[in-house]
């Protein structure tokens, strides 16, 4: 698929400012970023994600950065910080509500997400951006590298880093259209997003509890609802997410994959099995069996490695499954049958 190029000029505007009544970017072209915080904790990482969005060029129109129930941080946040708009999530406590607060506050056709601890490369607003001088692109999602604390973990295989919030070895390696994006460097159409929900609070990233999933309900509520919409993945909008020391153990492994499976089970009773399983079909049937047979040869060629990476995959597999199972099991007792999606009159 190619997509007309667009002057970036079309959506730049300067250096973002905290915005007075009726001003911002209304009906024109551009871009808000939200940054969803929620702890102190992440304080120079949020700062750096910051820094590396107000160092886009061309900027946003506006840098909103929302924090989750946390009045202490959003106080330093509003000391510490220029040129951003500080905003606390006026929903539930999590990801999904935080980004929906953003998303209400936004006032460019376009909003971008970032996530407090990921740093955003040169171009990266950019090229996010370029593939809407197609009206059918309905949201757009990039490139996510991992930035490990030490070094990467030998036993991990490339095609499970979305483990730890990454693109994984799978992905598409150029520009093209794919289901859903990946929360932590996406974008999306304002007032489509808000036309059909938001992200769903029902599920969500928090502190406690490491499910994630709302960004494919939102991309897959917004293709059903506008036919030959798409969501594009452009590779060359890159970021660099940190990679907690504590998110490179076995254990934390083991235990994200089955909420991941609990998250999609999540998915499929909210738009139903067809797309809401399509990229797991292709990632179990062809992506997994490639890393198993690639992984045997080099166990065979004396690389231990290779049954380390074996043995992750295997138990990644097993616990997704699992969470699926108990996920769809709870979801039904308690729902019942699979929700349909409603799209907006």
């Amino acid at each position: 698929m190619t997509w007309p190029q667009v002057s970036l000029v079309e959506y730049a505007g300067p250096a973002p400012v905290r915005p007075g009544p009726g001003s911002g970017c209304g009906d024109q072209p551009g871009a808000s970023v939200v940054i969803c915080a929620y702890t102190q904790d992440r304080w120079g990482q949020t700062r750096a994600a910051v820094k590396s969005v107000i160092g886009q060029i061309p900027g946003p129109r506006e840098v909103l950065l929302v924090i989750d129930h946390n009045a202490d941080l959003a106080a330093r946040a509003r000391r510490e910080l220029r040129n951003v708009i500080v905003l606390e999530n006026d929903g539930i406590r999590g990801l999904s509500d935080a980004r929906n607060t953003g998303l209400r506050a936004a006032r460019c056709a376009v909003t971008a997400f970032l996530d407090d601890d990921a740093v955003a490369r040169p171009g990266w607003l950019a090229s996010l951006v370029e593939p809407y001088g197609d009206p059918d692109v309905v949201a757009t999602g990039g490139s996510i590298h991992p930035r490990w604390p030490a070094s990467r973990p030998r036993w991990l295989p490339p095609e499970f880093d979305w483990v730890v919030g990454c693109s994984y070895r799978g992905l598409p390696e150029s520009a093209g259209v794919i289901r859903n994006p990946i929360g932590a460097n996406m974008s999306i159409r304002t007032r489509l997003a808000l036309g059909v929900g938001g992200f769903d609070s029902a599920i969500g990233r928090t502190a406690m509890q490491p499910r994630g999933c709302e960004e494919t309900v939102l991309a897959i509520r917004l293709t059903a609802c506008y036919p030959r919409s798409s969501v594009v993945y452009v590779p060359t909008a890159s970021v660099d997410h940190h990679v907690a020391g504590e998110r490179t153990r076995f254990r934390y492994f083991v235990r994200r994959c089955w909420h991941e499976g609990q998250s999609k089970a999540y998915v499929v009773c909210s738009v139903g099995p067809g797309a809401g399983l399509d990229r797991e079909r292709r990632y179990l049937t062809s992506v997994l069996p490639g890393a198993l047979v690639r992984d045997l040869l080099e166990l065979l060629a004396g690389d231990p490695r290779g049954l380390t990476r074996m043995t992750a995959t295997a138990a990644g597999v097993l616990a997704t499954v699992g969470g699926y199972v108990t996920g769809r099991a709870r979801f039904r007792l308690h729902r019942g049958a699979e929700a349909a999606v409603r799209c907006p009159e």
